[in-house]
């Protein structure tokens, strides 16, 4: 029997200890394998310390090796873990003596797949997975974990199973016209049809919030030329991304740096000065910014602490909603004592910093802890951020739902009703991977007691 393999190597620990990888196996096959190294079969779960040998004998490494009998392992089925000396050369030699007894290599993803496909965890759970190997700051990793713990699955599942009961009042007066049933009330289905599409639009509107952490949050540094926005980039990354020179106009295009605040992940944008006067070249980069604008989730507003009076053109100030926006004096360094903003989104934040000598920018760093927070989405104590997939299918179901609810109020066929309902099932069904159609028969029979 074909096993299956995957090799997953730590990351490298500091100088003076000892790096460890970990290679490891799934498949029906896998207790076999392990009883070839340990001599006997191993106890689950127990971390044994043996020489691994290949085929011809020869000692290749010492080694933990733990063995999962499923389907208590991740992947539902046998598993086996092998840790060992981190060397590449040394992890090479075991993944191919593992070739060599029949091993193959494991397909990206394949190890997830197996969890999902052997009932271990359903599509979102699966898909947390990923986001828990990418998350870029602790807010996405928390949400991540939540997913993974299976919240996002348990709404999923509150929403199926309203639906089921709604679905199976209705199914009951198509498939029994004949028998006993209490009369048909069309206004309980209509209530709990209204209270499935509002979970469902809460659900929903958390896929922007989705979006930021898996991508980051879109903060656009705008302001006139040569008030010290590369600088402020540079100051923020940490390292000097940006050229920065007295020169007025040095930024034409836009500049793109992932940074972590605090506990977030935000795309900060450096971009072209917006000059009253432009020559066309800067007229160019003045439009990207413009662009750079409509997408923003955050602006930083930055302007010269020493001449508070500069311009931001109309065209650019109308695109900035005040609780996105964090207006940012610099250079306080040549003037502590200027005036504060007049002209702005109202609503604006407002930060003194010098980008020469970083002062302010604990306040700055803050203040945009604050304003990225305002983002979070949470539905009963929990954080969910659905993804683009789980978007789309609660997008189909909220419109299935809505072409149901204006049947309902017009006193359409059920039939039509139980169709459109039955579409927003499976749209549900698509998030998790699964609709269990056996459950709705289940409840039309609990409900009205057919057959009795």
């Amino acid at each position: 029997m074909p096993r299956h393999l995957d090799t997953i190597a730590a990351p490298a620990t500091p100088a003076g200890t000892a790096a460890l990888a970990v290679v490891r196996v799934t498949g029906p096959d896998t207790s076999r394998l392990a009883r070839e190294f340990a001599g006997r079969a191993p106890p689950p779960r127990v971390a044994r310390h043996l020489d691994y040998r290949d085929r011809a004998g020869t000692l290749v490494d010492d080694v933990l090796l733990t063995f999962y009998q499923g389907p208590r392992s991740y992947t539902g089925e046998d598993a086996l873990e092998i840790s060992c000396h981190g060397n590449p050369f040394i992890v090479q030699r075991i993944v191919e003596d593992l070739f060599a007894r029949g091993c193959r290599p494991a397909e990206p993803g394949e190890f997830t797949q197996r969890a999902f496909l052997n009932g271990r965890m359903d599509l979102s759970q699966a898909e947390a997975v990923m986001d828990l190997i990418h998350a870029r700051g602790e807010r996405a990793l928390a949400a991540a974990h939540q997913q993974l713990r299976g919240v996002l699955a348990q709404r999923m599942n509150e929403l199926v199973d309203g639906l089921l009961g709604t679905l199976a009042r209705i199914e009951a007066y198509i498939d029994f016209p004949d028998e006993d049933l209490p009369p048909e009330d069309r206004s309980l289905v209509v209530r709990e049809v209204e209270r499935i599409a509002a979970q469902t639009n809460r659900l929903l509107a958390t896929s922007h919030y989705g979006e930021l952490l898996r991508d980051g949050i879109k903060t656009v540094i705008i302001g006139p030329p040569n008030v010290g926005k590369s600088s402020l980039l540079n100051r923020l990354v940490g390292r000097e991304r940006a050229l920065v020179s007295a020169e007025p106009g040095t930024t034409r295009d836009f500049i793109e740096e992932r940074i972590i605040v605090g506990p977030h992940c935000l795309r900060v944008i450096d971009t072209a000065g917006l000059n009253p006067s432009p020559s066309p070249l800067e007229r160019l980069g003045m439009d990207k910014t413009v662009e750079r604008a409509a997408e923003a989730d955050l602006f930083l507003l930055v302007m010269d602490a020493t001449c508070p009076g500069l311009q931001v053109p109309g065209e650019v100030l109308s695109r900035i909603r005040g609780d996105a926006a964090v207006v940012v004096f610099n250079k306080i360094d040549l003037a502590p004592e200027a005036a504060g903003p007049a002209g702005f989104p109202a609503g604006a934040a407002v930060v003194r910093v010098s980008a020469l000598t970083g002062s302010g920018f604990d306040d700055l760093v803050a203040t945009l802890v604050s304003r990225a927070d305002s983002f979070q989405r949470e539905l009963g104590g929990e954080t969910i951020a659905v993804n683009a997939r789980h978007a789309h299918a609660l997008t189909e179901a909220r419109e299935g739902l809505d072409r149901a609810h204006a049947k309902l109020l017009v006193s359409d066929a059920v039939e039509l009703i139980a169709s459109d309902l039955r579409t927003v099932l499976t749209a549900f069904g698509e998030i998790t991977g699964k609709v269990d159609n056996e459950r709705m028969l289940d409840q039309l029979f609990a409900s009205f007691c057919i057959g009795k």
